[in-house]
């Protein structure tokens, strides 16, 4: 499964995501910081990403526009790099039974500092 995080998560921790998400990536390195969140949409859908994010905006074009993509809700605080990146990894059994074996459209992940 590879991830596309949104502009509200840093494009520092994509290369700490590659051995447990390979190839995943983030809005900013692929060039869509300006485009709208259905743009994004799209480009998740026609690129097998799973969208990653803070807000609930893609999820509402989950319940609107149905999957592909499938979406990762955070329901953090905003976090530093290193506790969104150990949340990603920390949960990433949960997230894949729910988006893979249980086909769920998305997930939401309600991360506390520990499992």
């Amino acid at each position: 499964m590879k991830l596309l995080l949104d502009e509200n998560l840093s494009r520092r921790i994509v290369p700490f995501l590659q051995e447990a998400y390979p190839d995943s990536s983030q809005v900013v390195l692929l060039g869509l910081q300006a485009c709208s969140d259905r743009e994004i949409w799209d480009f998740a859908r026609s690129h097998g990403f799973v969208i990653v994010t803070r807000d609930s905006d893609f999820l509402d074009l989950s319940v609107l526009l149905g999957q592909p993509p499938k979406v990762v809700r955070l329901r953090t605080s905003n976090q530093t790099r290193s506790a969104s990146l150990g949340t990603l990894l920390m949960y990433r059994a949960e997230i894949e039974d729910g988006l893979m074996t249980q086909d769920m459209p998305y997930v939401e992940v309600l991360a506390a500092a520990t499992k």
